[in-house]
């Protein structure tokens, strides 16, 4: 006899989850909330003496959560929550119904599942991240740096500043300059210091890590390609082969506008606002540099930007740099131009 199947919705926060059970005919067969504790979601489980298959919507700890359950025995779905935004505008909002709603998509067939990597990228990734937030921190106190001395009235020279050498022996020169001052450049340049190194250490972990480098050292053979994009590309994208089209790619990394079509008429809004943005971030500022090092991509922004601004060209830039990247990940061969005869 075959055994009865039920359907699980989570809805996932801080400090608690709502959990809601449907049998195939939508009826509830159990529902209620746990502690968004290790022990207290193990032992949820654990009671869980039937057959299901579960879904919760995307968010922060959705991570946590999938780790718990994996380790279990079991795969959650998780979905878009874009998506299901989408299909889903209810008046009343709470947990529960956003629980039973869950468990109603995934009943139907209707979750907007989107995709979840391996718990060994997400590490990684999470330490890219981390990298990126002290490159932040790290700008902030060289700008400080230039703050406090044109604050002082202190003259010195821009583009040799944040030197080592240089930013010394500006210190004993500044003598007409408050002691307090000193003592806070002193603090400003220390700090730089710190987050720089920190987030060099990272890098170089991240490099030489054996689950990655082959793939970032293979991307790194496009001209004008470096560490940190290499890096980006591989742990924001983890699996380049969920991207069947490269207009999949370029709409992930947030490289096309929204489409609206109605009664005929076709309109095209801003670049979407649905799309990975640390990836789209990256492949932006490296476009703006890589026309440099690359003959292919230069002849690209020339031509574009014949025919409309720096900022199309750019965008356009952009999106060949994607088609490229997708194709070396996805052949696992180096970069190579092919000549047309």
């Amino acid at each position: 006899m075959q055994e009865t199947l039920y359907y699980m919705g989570l809805d996932i926060h801080k400090k608690t989850i709502a959990f809601c059970v449907k049998d195939a005919a939508g009826e509830v067969i159990r529902e209620g909330t746990i502690d968004s504790r290790r022990e207290a979601i193990l032992g949820f489980i654990k009671e869980l003496d039937f057959a299901w298959i579960g879904a919760m919507e995307a968010t922060m700890f959705t991570g946590f959560v999938y780790d718990l359950f994996d380790e279990q025995g079991h795969i959650l779905q998780v979905a878009d929550p874009y998506s299901i935004k989408a299909i889903v505008a209810a008046k009343k909002k709470s947990d529960r119904l956003d629980a039973r709603m869950i468990a109603d998509l995934l009943r139907c067939n209707l979750l907007p599942e989107t995709y979840m990597p391996p718990r060994e990228i997400r590490e990684l990734r999470q330490m890219l991240r981390f990298r990126n937030l002290l490159v932040e921190q790290a700008v902030r106190f060289k700008n400080k740096t230039s703050g406090l001395l044109m604050e002082a009235g202190a003259e010195y020279n821009k583009s040799k500043l944040h030197g080592k050498r240089y930013f010394k022996e500006l210190l004993e020169h500044l003598d007409y300059v408050p002691e307090s001052v000193l003592d806070l450049l002193k603090m400003s340049r220390s700090s730089f210091e710190m987050f720089d190194e920190m987030q060099k250490r990272l890098v170089k972990g991240l490099e030489e890590h054996p689950h990655i480098r082959e793939r970032v050292e293979r991307l790194r053979t496009i001209p004008g390609v470096g560490e940190i994009m290499a890096l980006t590309w591989v742990l924001e994208i983890s699996d380049p082969h969920r991207f069947r089209k490269i207009s999949k790619a370029v709409s992930y990394c947030g490289l096309c506008s929204a489409y609206k079509e109605s009664a005929g008429k076709v309109r095209r809004g801003p670049l979407s606002k649905q799309r990975n943005a640390n990836l789209q971030t990256m492949l932006v500022e490296v476009a703006n540099l890589i026309p440099r090092h690359n003959a292919q991509l230069k002849a690209v922004y020339e031509e574009e930007l014949a025919d409309g601004n720096h900022g199309s060209a750019i965008i356009a830039v952009a999106r060949k740099l994607v088609a490229y990247m997708l194709a070396v990940d996805k052949n696992g061969k180096d970069f190579e131009i092919r000549e047309v005869a």
